[in-house]
């Protein structure tokens, strides 16, 4: 590559840059950010829902690690016997 095209390539570059949005901004136009502001829910739920929410959401990602670790272990076996038996 000569310099020239370098150069050009570097100044693509400069040229094309775009400005960054602060996260702060956007908060400012569409809505408003204060420290002083509180978060509220409406919906409340007692400790005995929260326990059953967590223990079903625990069983849950349970059955989705077992389904994706014996989808991985099928996958390594087929591979593994395809490559031990393969004749190069």
């Amino acid at each position: 590559m000569s310099m020239s095209s370098i150069a050009a390539m570097v100044m693509s570059i400069k040229n094309n840059k775009r400005a960054r949005k602060s996260a702060f901004k956007k908060l400012d136009k569409n809505g408003s950010y204060s420290t002083k502001t509180k978060l509220s829910f409406h919906k409340n739920a007692s400790k005995k829902q929260l326990r059953d929410i967590k223990e079903k959401l625990r069983k849950e990602n349970k059955k989705v690690l077992i389904r994706k670790t014996a989808i991985i272990l099928i996958l390594l076996i087929i591979l593994i016997y395809c490559i031990g038996f393969a004749k190069f």
